[in-house]
Parts: C-alpha cells; sequence; structure tokens
C-alpha cells in the first residue's frame, strides 16, 4: 500500500521527478529554438537578476554556462536599478530574471532596463502570467505546478534544470541531451526508502545544534548556499554555507569538538579539494554529514548521505540537493517545528 504523505512540503519533494519529466518534456522543444536565437546574438556576458532560493539557482548558473559554454556570468544588484537609479552598461548582455513567482518589482526592474537598452531578455518562472514574464522578450516555463509549501523545494530543482536545458541546447550535444533524460530517474533514487534512514540519522546528529556550516565547490557552491537557507528556514539552525577555499581561509577556526558540519562533495573535478577540508575538519573532532556519491568522502562521515553514482558533475546539483531538503525537513520535525509553517516567512516576498 503506497504511503500518503500529509506534509505539504514532503508532498512537494517526493514531486520532484514527475516535475523535472514534465518540464524536459514540456520545453525542451522550445528551448532549443531559443537557444538558437541566442547563439545568433552572441551575448559577451549573462547577467542574472534573482532573490533567495532563486538566488541560488543563479549560482549554479554562474558554473552552468562559465565551464560548459564559456560564458562570462554575473549576478545583478537589483539596489542598483531601483534605489540608486544608476544601471550598469548591459550593451551586448542576456538578461535573465529567475523567480519561483515572478512578482518581485526589483528583478522585473532589471528585466526592463535590460530590454530598454536592447539586450535580449529572458524569465525564468513558474507563473507565466507574472509581471517578469511580461517583461521579458522570452520565458521558460517551469510546469511545476502550484507550489503550496513556503519553502521552495520542486521550484528550485525545475529552475535547475530550466538551466541546464539551456547550457546543452546551446552547445547541442546529444550526449548532454541524454544526460538530462536521466535526471528524474536519478532523483527518484534519492527518494527510495533505503535513503531516507540515513537522512533521518543525519538529522538526528544535528538535532541539538543552534549552529553549522555546510561546505561544497564548484557546481555544488549552488548547492551549499540551498542546503544552509533550508536549514535556517524550515528548522531555525543558523547554517552558514562556505566554498571550500573559503573556509580554509579563517572561518576553520570555528572548528572544535563535535562541531556540525555539513559537507556536500559529489564526484567531479573539486572533489579532492572538497575532500582535504573534510579530512581536516574531521581531525578537529567534528561530527560531519556528507552528501557524496564517493566512498572516500562518506568514510568520514559521522552521518553519511550516499547518492546515486554516475551523476555528471554539471547534474549533480539537481540531485544533491534533494537530501538536503529532507535533512532540513526531517531537522525541523526533531527539533520540534512545523515544516509546512516555517517562523516569520511567507511565500512571495517583493523587494524593491
Amino acid at each position: 500500500m503506497k504511503k500518503i504523505l500529509t506534509s505539504l512540503l514532503l508532498s512537494e519533494i517526493h514531486d520532484q521527478p514527475n516535475v523535472l519529466r514534465r518540464l524536459l518534456e514540456q520545453e525542451w522543444a522550445h528551448v532549443q529554438q531559443l537557444a538558437s536565437t541566442i547563439r545568433a546574438r552572441n551575448p559577451r556576458l549573462i547577467l542574472i537578476a534573482a532573490r533567495g532560493t532563486s538566488d541560488n539557482a543563479a549560482r549554479y548558473a554562474l558554473y552552468l554556462f562559465g565551464v560548459r559554454n564559456r560564458r562570462m556570468v554575473s549576478l545583478a544588484a537589483p539596489s542598483l536599478f531601483t534605489l540608486y537609479y544608476s544601471a550598469p552598461q548591459l550593451d551586448g548582455a542576456l538578461v535573465i530574471g529567475i523567480s519561483q513567482s515572478g512578482a518581485s518589482p526589483d528583478l522585473v526592474a532589471v528585466i526592463a532596463e535590460g530590454k530598454r537598452q536592447g539586450c535580449a531578455t529572458l524569465a525564468i518562472t513558474n507563473a507565466a502570467d507574472s509581471p517578469l514574464a511580461s517583461a521579458a522578450d522570452h520565458v521558460i516555463g517551469l510546469h511545476a505546478g502550484v507550489e503550496h509549501s513556503i519553502a521552495a523545494t520542486k521550484t528550485y530543482t525545475a529552475q535547475l534544470l530550466a538551466l541546464a536545458m539551456l547550457s546543452c541546447a546551446l552547445d547541442d550535444t546529444d550526449l548532454a541531451s541524454t544526460q538530462l533524460a536521466r535526471l528524474p530517474e536519478l532523483v527518484q533514487l534519492v527518494l527510495q526508502r533505503d535513503r531516507q534512514q540515513a537522512i533521518a540519522q543525519a538529522a538526528h546528529l544535528l538535532a541539538p545544534a543552534e549552529h553549522c556550516v555546510v561546505i561544497g565547490r564548484g557546481f555544488n557552491y549552488a548547492t551549499v548556499f540551498e542546503s544552509a537557507l533550508k536549514l535556517k528556514e524550515l528548522a531555525l539552525v543558523a547554517a552558514e554555507p562556505y566554498s571550500a577555499a573559503d573556509f580554509l581561509h579563517g572561518p576553520i577556526a570555528l572548528v572544535e569538538e563535535n562541531f556540525p558540519v555539513v559537507v556536500v562533495n559529489p564526484s567531479g573535478a573539486v572533489f579532492d579539494e572538497v575532500q582535504e577540508v573534510l579530512r581536516e575538519v574531521k581531525k578537529r573532532g567534528a561530527q560531519s554529514v556528507v552528501i557524496s556519491d564517493g566512498d572516500a568522502a562518506l568514510s568520514l562521515a559521522a552521518a553519511p548521505i550516499a547518492l546515486p553514482r554516475d551523476i555528471p558533475e554539471w547534474l549533480s546539483p539537481i540531485v544533491a540537493i534533494v537530501p538536503a531538503q529532507l535533512l532540513a525537513y526531517q531537522l525541523a520535525r526533531a527539533r520540534g517545528f512545523d515544516p509546512d509553517q516555517p517562523r516569520g516567512i511567507q511565500k512571495v516576498t517583493k523587494t524593491i
């Protein structure tokens, strides 16, 4: 008998394979056409405006378009456009706004200014009728359905996939599109029951903590920030995100006996560097939760959470964030909080 999920948040976490599958089916042809238009304009820069969880999707885009497409990517400072009235020169840029709701005025202002300066503009949003979508030349819809939970989960992974689809289409490679097609299956593997026990044990380890650090690097720098955000939003743990490289430049002084550390380290170009930090925090007595597909990393963990094998590094953030979402959900419950009603936040935040 199939288990009934009573939590809105948990239900939407488990809906992610379906959302990813639907996005691939309904947007792939459109994204290919859009990529052709972008290639014709040959932008010298990609400027991305986003807030909150969507800003973490933008961090993924920094590495995604940088590594795979050799494009310069910059994250916009919306207050330059809305409060300082000093928008930079954007000639030759592709301006992208990423937002679950598409409702924040400051993001709309960045897109509108990009269009005024003659740039190509793109909105990636779950709301096709939103102000952001209306302001942009092009829209990639997320097809995630209504996201009822306050904490974003399925819209975040859909944003990552939309960006990965665009990157893939810009290069027009069959291998990359085949790798994209495997993502719903890989996320489904993370959601299987045999991994839930490991996540519950990790939540038990972190339950007494009022603070922790989350460490990673490269493509999963985005995962580090989004994991920390979910731990803050849902479990009220003061989780600080760090690049593994930056962590060695001072913040490692925080680590002492039983200090809680979450490490995100899937296989890839940065694995050995993150592994070095993991060995060092273990030497100092840290209690580490490790999300990885590598046995060497998992063996150093007080609470290992294994990812499926053979995930391409450029797509690993779409899979690696899912156990972190589940960890935040389980930790919220272990600490006595309702993950469907996180304290003091609302679904849509409009900033200027």
